[in-house]
């Protein structure tokens, strides 16, 4: 069902001469500028009652109004799926996200995902983008989400994420015993041949990934990891670029590799492990509305926990 948005405001000393579209955000922060553009655009929203472009600058007194239909954001379907809800306020929920569940509907997983669970859980949701997902998780990723439930809400992380200003760290574990962290500065892009996956391309995105050593085992070692960046399969991706690959990630590592003369146990369970063994541990941000810096921590799930103690057993030096 359509919402109406009306709205009018008058342009402060302190925007005079701006551009209608920094002028209008300002006004009204719970848009996205992007949004607010497409409404200038469309004659949605006038100056003194005229229609205007983007960046055209307005002066002081002048009067904003603003007539739009504002279309639900999503079409996907509520569905009662169980979720773990970290914490939860009138803006914003923090999700610990399972193993095998998909974030948002998409070819070949059109229900079943995370969104249709949010739309379940509060179904306002329909009228913010993606249901309030302002960032992903792979589907064999588990751990740690912020949504937004509001639309002031989801412009403010979304610029916070673009920002840096979201903290995100991960655990993982890697073949290979490595030695010291480090950093990864290394662009990202898709694949020149394989479309399906992403690699280290000259032409990528900006991408850095800090990591620190957690246990070290003979042939494997655990990873603590922060992103400052976010792309696509970010942590894979730099970790098999480093030659050490993810244990499980058949995407990016290939065949598991299990040293000769290993015990059984040990072969058994890094070739049956069945997912990439990354987990979003630790998530800290601003608060969108009221500021305030907020922290959660999510303990690293029963597969990697049997997963180490494997390792600690089997394959110490």
């Amino acid at each position: 069902m359509k919402e109406v948005i009306q709205r009018s405001g008058i342009v402060p000393i302190e925007l005079h001469r701006k551009r209608l579209d920094q002028v209008a955000a300002a006004l009204w922060p719970e848009f996205s500028r992007g949004k607010l553009q497409e409404w200038i655009k469309s004659g949605a929203l006038l100056v003194d009652g005229n229609t205007a472009k983007p960046k055209q600058s307005v002066d002081v007194d002048s009067v904003l109004t603003l007539s739009a239909d504002l279309e639900p954001a999503v079409h996907w379907q509520p569905q009662a799926i169980p979720m773990d809800i970290v914490y939860e306020d009138e803006d914003v929920i923090v999700v610990n996200k399972p193993v095998g569940l998909v974030v948002h509907p998409a070819a070949g997983n059109w229900d079943g995902t995370l969104v249709n669970a949010l739309l379940a859980h509060d179904a306002s949701l329909e009228q913010v983008p993606r249901a309030g997902v302002v960032h992903r998780l792979d589907k064999d990723t588990s751990g740690l989400m912020v949504v937004a439930k509001t639309l002031q809400s989801h412009t403010a992380l979304v610029e916070a994420l673009q920002q840096r200003e979201v903290s995100r760290q991960y655990i993982a574990i890697a073949h290979g015993s490595m030695t010291g962290g480090g950093v990864v500065d290394a662009p990202i892009g898709r694949h020149p041949t394989m479309r399906q996956k992403m690699a280290v391309v000259a032409s990528g995105k900006p991408a850095r990934t800090h990591y620190s050593l957690g246990q070290r085992f003979k042939h494997f070692t655990e990873l603590h990891l922060k992103l400052e960046t976010g792309r696509t399969h970010q942590i894979r991706v730099h970790m098999a670029h480093k030659k050490h690959p993810l244990v499980g990630d058949s995407v990016y590592g290939g065949r598991a590799r299990v040293p000769g003369n290993s015990a059984p146990e040990l072969v058994n369970a890094i070739r049956e492990f069945p997912r990439q063994a990354l987990h979003a541990k630790a998530l800290a941000f601003f608060h969108p509305i009221s500021d305030e810096w907020m922290s959660f921590d999510a303990p690293i799930p029963d597969d990697m926990q049997q997963l180490l103690e494997t390792l600690e057993q089997y394959d110490v030096s």
